[in-house]
């Protein structure tokens, strides 16, 4: 019987059961490309990675698919990714390519099972956000600290900023609205984030309804921009790192790096860390989803 084997990492934590889910199928080259969709569908995480032989140099090729679409970089599914490849090849450092180019990931230490990871992130486009009001009274608050903005890194985020972090705790956004929003924004995935704190710990939560996730455990692609939106308007030096809480709401508690180098004319670097457990795995039949009609 043809199988095709995925394994399950918990991402954003150091321990197993909080933190963001991610399936990786490790060997994906056997997989018909109109399964792909599908199987991500079936397992229905946040994102299913598939890694293919590399094809410019790097360690592997990955493919990611939330359970509506496919996104040429997100966060956790690199992150998670480059841990397991890492520990199969004995490397401590990895060079994913995705669709918005290659990701170099290294991989600092252990901690027990869990194994802590920092990607170089893609510079992000920035922009101002077009529909700020419609925004804000879908989360069900009147304004943001900061100016509501774009950030774009390979899946765009919306950002706001409230006064308290424990304004964010007791947020009931209008999934109905958010998706209204997105589908009208001619993105094909956005994610909505609201966040605050200050110094260097800040807590975030993001939404993406449209896509079948109302709501993220850990936001990897969002962790980065947030560095840089705090960096842009002075609400922390530049090149240093910050901790990002996310996931309470949803009982998956998870903990998030972040930091950017450069200045206001000129982003250097952005890197966003953090550690990553295997706890499982499992597989599907390939003879039958080749064949469904022999079922």
């Amino acid at each position: 019987m043809e199988t095709w084997n995925f394994r399950i990492v918990d991402v954003f934590t150091d321990r197993p059961l909080a933190g963001n889910q991610l399936a990786v199928f490790e060997d994906a080259a056997g997989i018909p490309e109109v399964l792909l969709q599908a199987l991500a569908q079936e397992i229905g995480y946040s994102e299913t990675v598939f890694a293919f032989p590399a094809a410019d140099g790097g360690d592997a090729w990955t493919r990611i698919f939330t359970p509506t679409s496919e996104v040429p970089f997100a966060g956790h599914p690199v992150l998670g990714s480059a841990v397991l490849l890492a520990a199969n090849r004995g490397k401590d450092r990895v060079v994913l390519e995705t669709g918005r180019g290659p990701v170099p990931v290294r991989i600092d230490r252990a901690s027990g099972p869990a194994s802590r990871g920092t990607m170089e992130q893609p510079i992000p486009t920035v922009s101002l956000y077009d529909n700020p009001d419609p925004f804000l009274a879908a989360l069900g608050v009147e304004r943001s600290v900061l100016p509501v903005t774009i950030y774009d890194n390979g899946i765009p985020h919306v950002y706001a900023m409230l006064e308290r972090p424990e304004d964010i705790a007791t947020l009931k956004p209008d999934f109905s609205a958010l998706t209204e929003l997105a589908q009208g924004s001619r993105m094909p995935l956005v994610g909505f984030n609201v966040f605050s704190g200050s110094d260097l710990g800040w807590k975030t939560r993001m939404f993406a309804p449209a896509d079948g996730i109302p709501e993220d455990p850990a936001t990897g692609s969002e962790a980065g921009p947030l560095a840089l939106h705090l960096a842009r308007h002075e609400r922390i030096p530049w090149g240093t790192e910050i901790r990002i809480s996310q996931g309470e709401e949803i009982g998956r508690p998870s903990e998030l790096f972040a930091r950017v180098t450069g200045n206001a004319e000129q982003v250097q670097r952005i890197e966003v860390g953090g550690f990553a457990v295997p706890v499982g795995g499992g597989w599907f039949d390939g003879d039958l989803l080749r064949n469904p009609g022999n079922a």
